[in-house]
């Protein structure tokens, strides 16, 4: 079963030495998965001063820049990955960096009826 692991955690409470740390060992454990199979995409996001929301009301287009919602965690990152359950979806998100400082939220893809098939991600280096 395909899961996304939806990062969130604070822009600003990583310094940079703690920024790189995370980014190595997600890499390694991306490369792990990679190897079992089990590892479909992830990738980091660029900071939510760049984002932009779109909002369409009455039939007009609302452009607004910065993310959604104000919160004290922003959404900064995310993986899909193939596993067998959530207990094992779970288990990885536990290893993550990101789950000591913030949150790792943990959703099932839905299968679309028509393809019978998840949607194909690749994965977009910055």
């Amino acid at each position: 079963m395909k899961y996304m692991l939806l990062i969130y955690g604070a822009e600003d409470g990583w310094t940079e030495d703690e920024r790189k740390a995370c980014m190595v060992k997600s890499m390694s454990i991306c490369e792990e998965l990679e190897r079992e199979g089990k590892w479909i995409a992830s990738s980091p996001l660029r900071s939510v001063t760049t984002a932009t929301s779109v909002r369409v009301r009455d039939g007009k287009r609302q452009i607004t820049d910065g993310p959604f919602a104000e919160t004290t965690e922003q959404l900064g990152g995310y993986y899909i990955i193939d596993v067998d359950d959530l207990d094992e979806a779970i288990a990885i998100a536990e290893r993550l960096p990101p789950a000591k400082k913030g949150t790792v939220e943990v959703r099932p893809i839905e299968t679309l009826p028509e393809q019978n098939q998840t949607p194909t991600v690749k994965n977009e280096s910055n």
